[in-house]
């Protein structure tokens, strides 16, 4: 059995800085009302003692955990094999972690993990939640209302029932699509279909609907359903060519279609871009730069929108502490989007 130290406390701090135990409080919390000479002795004494405050007292006094949910509302075999929600999580860390703030990350596998999480947020363990990947009758928008959690959205959220003071981030998927899909009609391209995402999704319904904005009278039977991964555009990329062999391109919903779109034109002899020209969308540079040929895609700043995501709701939380009304933030951002060309259109 080996002795450990005691912890240092907040008057052995007080003591070394030579300074009141309050004073070492309002430092250690983010107060005001403490001159900056005895800031820096009070900063110097907790790192020369290693003082490491207590979060649950701490939590007391601002009435924060410093700790931030992360709601993918996706199964974990979808999170995990997609880089989408890694370059997401990735810019949401950087930014949490600049703010000192922790990370939790929660998963939804089914519909008895809404209510998990629902709980777990109505629980008092975070300040804020980040909820993104929401389809169309998820239940988890209510259950966080419900919570009363300040929540920030990745994508612009679907439903219609008039709720105020809503706070997203999204790309602008429409305008990304269209600028793709006049892209193919510039290179004269005529038959041009479309695999879609989920369109229980806002960002595959705004793709499709940018899409039909450009190719007004398109054939039905050159658009297909498909789900953002790459088997589900394998099985589109069969289906479109069973309806119309005749198509010269395609504008898939995004990188992971496209490159499940390319091994079916591949294996059925069709020559990209001579016979048929391809475009996807995220530009998510692992899959669209080892493509066969690399992919030209719409690019949308994924790890940009966790950041800014992250960001708003640090926002909030401040303005919910500080005073002003949080009705001051922005409803709604969205991100321009960039065509970038490479060798598949």
């Amino acid at each position: 059995m080996t002795d450990t130290a005691p912890r240092p406390t907040l008057e052995a701090v007080a003591a070394r800085a030579g300074v009141s135990r309050a004073t070492v409080s309002r430092v250690v919390n983010g107060g005001d009302g403490v001159r900056e000479p005895l800031v820096a002795r009070v900063r110097r004494a907790v790192e020369e003692l290693g003082y490491v405050p207590n979060q649950a007292a701490r939590s007391l006094v601002t009435r924060r955990h410093d700790a931030v949910a992360v709601v993918i509302a996706e199964p974990e075999t979808r999170v995990f094999a997609d880089p989408f929600f890694a370059l997401q999580l990735r810019g949401i860390s950087k930014e949490l972690t600049a703010h000192d703030n922790q990370l939790v990350l929660l998963l939804t596998e089914g519909r008895d993990d809404h209510a998990r999480v629902g709980r777990y947020l109505a629980g008092g363990h975070v300040d804020g939640a980040l909820v993104f990947s929401l389809h169309l009758d998820d239940p988890l928008p209510g259950l966080i209302q419900h919570a009363g959690v300040p929540t920030v959205f990745g994508g612009r959220p679907g439903w219609s029932d008039g709720r105020s003071g809503v706070v997203y981030v999204d790309s602008d998927n429409r305008g990304g699509a269209r600028e793709a899909v006049r892209h193919l009609v510039g290179l004269g391209r005529t038959r041009i279909a479309h695999i879609t995402g989920p369109l229980d999704q806002t960002s595959a319904a705004d793709r499709l609907d940018g899409f039909r904005d450009v190719m007004v009278d398109a054939d039905p039977r050159l658009i297909a359903e498909s789900d953002f991964t790459p088997a589900g555009g394998e099985r589109a990329m069969r289906e479109l060519l069973d309806r119309r062999p005749d198509l010269d391109a395609v504008f898939a919903a995004n990188d992971l279609t496209a490159a499940g779109a390319l091994r079916v034109l591949r294996e059925q002899g069709r020559r990209v871009p001579e016979d048929v020209a391809v475009i996807g969308f995220d530009d998510m540079l692992p899959v669209a730069e080892q493509a066969d040929p690399p992919l030209t895609t719409v690019r949308q700043d994924i790890e940009e929108m966790g950041r800014l995501m992250a960001r708003l709701l640090l926002r909030r939380l401040d303005r919910r502490n500080t005073g002003p009304d949080a009705a001051d933030a922005p409803s709604g951002v969205v991100l321009p989007t960039t065509l970038v060309r490479r060798a598949s259109a």
